[in-house]
């Protein structure tokens, strides 16, 4: 790559930066493409350089800033470490990378349909990923539903269910579901369900 590529490159991730931090502290469904670009302090051109359409542009950086933080999640989870650790580092490490996220941002995330679905396939393949830790912890029945738990848990933070219950923002709920979960699997009651009985008459 010449230099002239590599600085349209670093140009390009300056922008998408800005961008990111933009819309997570305000929300996008208002900010117009001349908005982003005074405020980036470049051109319009140079914005529809990276993407042929604000709704294009919005998709790339949002799926931009999910690879982002799944990288840096993984990179805070010690892989040595044991497995109950792991699932505290990795639901508190999403806590942290949601953190900036405004109110206005999961608002915009939930009508914005192509948004919306790469936040619910992260939120997918995270709840996968906590299961399986889950199960690794405390291999059993009760390891199997916790897991389960969590990964339904997951997905009502990521409809909004949480929220609307509790009103704990998306960041608080990841936080208070690694507690759960911790607590759950550091009080050695890890005993099977009783299997149900069916009675006749």
């Amino acid at each position: 790559m010449s230099t002239k590529d590599e600085s349209l490159s670093g140009r390009t991730e300056n922008l998408r930066d800005g961008i990111i931090d933009i819309i997570l502290a305000e929300g996008f469904a208002n900010l117009q493409m001349a908005e982003i670009a005074a405020r980036l302090n470049c051109s319009k051109s140079t914005l529809y350089a990276i993407a042929p359409s604000k709704e294009q542009l919005l998709v790339s950086v949002v799926r931009t800033f999910f690879r982002r933080s799944t990288e840096r999640v993984e990179e805070a989870v010690d892989p040595q470490a044991p497995a109950v650790e792991r699932i505290d580092a990795y639901l508190s490490a999403v806590a942290a990378e949601l953190a900036p996220a405004s109110a206005a941002f999961f608002a915009d995330l939930e009508r914005f349909a192509p948004a919306r679905d790469i936040y619910r396939q992260n939120t997918m393949i995270a709840a996968t990923r906590v299961q399986s830790l889950v199960q690794e912890a405390a291999p059993g029945v009760d390891s199997a539903f916790l897991g389960a738990v969590a990964a339904q848990t997951m997905e009502s933070i990521h409809r909004g269910d949480i929220a609307r219950a509790t009103g704990l923002d998306d960041s608080a709920a990841y936080r208070s579901l690694a507690s759960l979960i911790v607590a759950g699997l550091s009080g050695g009651q890890h005993r099977p369900a009783p299997r149900s009985t069916s009675r006749v008459g």
